[in-house]
């Protein structure tokens, strides 16, 4: 057992060390040799884990995409309106990104590789899960009943894509949480049904924290 559990620790330090590595250079730039000398670790620690750098990234967006889909679990098991668990999920990967190397790195890689026909399953169920919320958002009377939830959330998606992206090109992520207010003010008006809109102020202020959970 004892073995077993080294084994995992070692396993998850050269996914750390790889993800800081793919964070800062990105794939093609980022070598084996940088990676093992980062971890601490031997060149065989790594290829007992991992048989190439290929499988390596691969994990590391797996990893990604666990953490943001356990956000997206544990925020939709608050019950809270629908609305305030889309502002609460965009604020909590925003953390995500900023503090995590794993994720920025899963975020990095998947961008890179969708270049050439990469991965395409964390962009397509975060639309999904998305979907589901913004349909019940709908249903709670707090979005417009005139949007249709599916178009809705690929939107977002792209539209938090986006945002993230120029924040890192231009300052390196340090103004993502005023974009992130700035991307929801924009949408928030303009799909919260007339009637609901007195909320979106109080919308926008909601957070989760893993913390609380």
């Amino acid at each position: 057992m004892l073995k077993q559990e080294r084994a995992i620790a070692t396993r998850k330090e050269i996914v750390r060390a790889a993800a800081t590595r793919f964070d800062e250079t990105g794939y093609e730039r980022a070598s084996l040799a940088e990676i093992v000398e980062l971890s601490g670790f031997t060149k065989g620690a790594l290829y007992f884990h991992f048989k190439s750098k290929d499988d390596l990234a691969a994990a590391i967006i797996d990893e990604q995409h666990a953490i943001s889909m356990n956000a997206v679990t544990a925020i939709r098991a608050t019950n809270a309106p629908a609305l305030e668990q889309v502002v609460m999920l965009s604020y909590e990967m925003g953390r995500e990104i900023t503090e995590d190397p794993v994720v920025r790195a899963g975020i990095r890689l998947t961008l890179e590789m969708s270049a050439e026909a990469g991965p395409s399953t964390p962009y397509q169920d975060w639309i999904e899960g998305l979907r589901h919320v913004f349909g019940a958002a709908i249903e709670e009377g707090d979005v417009s009943d005139t949007l249709d939830p599916a178009e809705l959330a690929r939107y977002f998606v792209a539209a938090f894509t986006g945002v993230q992206l120029v924040s890192n090109v231009l300052t390196r992520r340090e103004d993502l949480g005023a974009r992130l207010d700035q991307m929801l003010l924009f949408i928030l008006s303009a799909i919260v049904a007339p009637r609901r809109r007195h909320k979106i102020d109080r919308y926008i202020h909601t957070r989760w924290s893993p913390t609380n959970a």
